[in-house]
């Protein structure tokens, strides 16, 4: 399906316009989009709050009207992570990495953080980046191709310097929102 730019917004707008349930999802979606952009000088808790609970609304609302299709989707959710943990893409890997390069970046520059914050930081980062080296030295090395999937399977180190590495980036994340958490908690409650 080759289709230009404006092709594709040509088809997206006929949709808009091609049934009251669109039109009313368009209409409702543009009312709340001006009332937060109008909310933004005013700054309301009320519409703010108002705005959160049409948003939870709106989830809810699909929910419940497409339970099927939302299970469905649920389960090819669980399924892709699942097959990525046990079958991990270099191409993800790469944009593991990447984010991981910016959160150093943004680890050193950020002040406000703690000291014991910045260590666990700098220790989850350099085991990662250690590796992610030994997982191109060994790729190198050992002439994988790395889009060759069924080689890169084949080759249990290069497999389980992947998987370990999903395993910390995710110790991480999962440390990183407790952090965040008690942090808030912390300042709301001081």
């Amino acid at each position: 399906m080759n289709l230009s730019l404006i092709e594709k917004l040509g088809i997206i707008f006929r949709y808009i316009f091609s049934s009251f349930l669109s039109i009313e999802m368009f209409i409702l979606s543009l009312l709340l989009f001006v009332i937060l952009v109008i909310n933004v000088k005013r700054n309301n808790p009320i519409i703010q709050m108002v705005a959160i609970g049409i948003y939870i609304g709106f989830v809810l609302g699909i929910l419940i009207s497409y339970t099927t299709y939302v299970t469905s989707c649920v389960n090819s959710f669980v399924k892709a992570i699942m097959n990525y943990i046990y079958f991990p893409s270099t191409i993800a890997y790469f944009f593991i990495i990447l984010f991981v390069t910016i959160m150093i970046l943004w680890t050193v520059f950020r002040k406000d953080l703690s000291f014991f914050k910045r260590v666990v930081n700098y220790l989850f980062f350099s085991i990662l980046y250690f590796f992610f080296m030994s997982f191109v030295a060994l790729a190198a090395y050992d002439g994988v191709d790395l889009l060759d999937l069924s080689s890169l399977y084949q080759n249990n180190t290069i497999l389980s310097l992947v998987q370990i590495s999903n395993f910390i980036l995710v110790l991480w994340l999962v440390y990183t929102g407790f952090y965040w958490l008690y942090q808030f908690f912390k300042k709301k409650y001081d």
